[in-house]
């Protein structure tokens, strides 16, 4: 079992609960060299990455990398586990880095149809309509609705569909293996 430092715990904790799952801005008090020491250890242990910052959304800045861009600190699904977080939720909200902010919130309202939707559709093999009514109580046109509308416009996820032939259409968010965008 991993065992974090209470800083390390802090700054994941607070990163799962922001959309994208932005280690950024870290924790009162931790700055300077204390800041890098602590970032760096959690980089080379897969906890914490950087990426690009998204200045069109306003990230915090981590670094500039001298070349007119920066970079910002993501949690990744390793750090998340290292805490305790299902997998699901992690790639969930990673995907909700590049979406609308007025869609976040509703998307991070855990115990929702919605919320639930997005789950099914993470699973590797992904949900057929009637799998997600089942679950949901929802009817076929509103399914067809809330992937279209909610998930597809609103949030800005990918989401992928084919014919199985046990199953009828399945979809998935892509990037799962066996997705083919349409």
């Amino acid at each position: 079992m991993t065992i974090l430092t209470e800083t390390q715990s802090l700054i994941m904790t607070r990163a799962s609960a922001r959309p994208g799952n932005l280690a950024l801005p870290l924790p009162e008090g931790l700055h300077g060299a204390a800041a890098k020491m602590a970032i760096g250890r959690m980089i080379k242990l897969g906890w914490i990455e950087e990426v690009e910052v998204n200045i069109r959304r306003n990230e915090p800045l981590w670094r500039e990398t001298g070349d007119g861009h920066g970079t910002t600190l993501i949690a990744t699904e390793a750090g998340l586990d290292a805490i305790g977080i299902d997998p699901v939720v992690v790639r969930t909200m990673a995907g909700l880095r590049d979406a609308k902010p007025e869609a976040i919130a509703a998307a991070q309202r855990p115990g929702t149809k919605q919320a639930q939707l997005i789950a099914m559709l993470w699973a590797p093999e992904g949900a057929s309509i009637v799998e997600i009514a089942e679950a949901t109580g929802w009817q076929a046109h509103s399914i067809r609705g809330a992937i279209s509308g909610s998930l597809k416009k609103k949030l800005g996820l990918e989401v992928a569909s084919e014919k199985v032939a046990e199953r009828g259409r399945v979809y998935r968010l892509a990037g799962h293996v066996g997705a083919t965008i349409r």
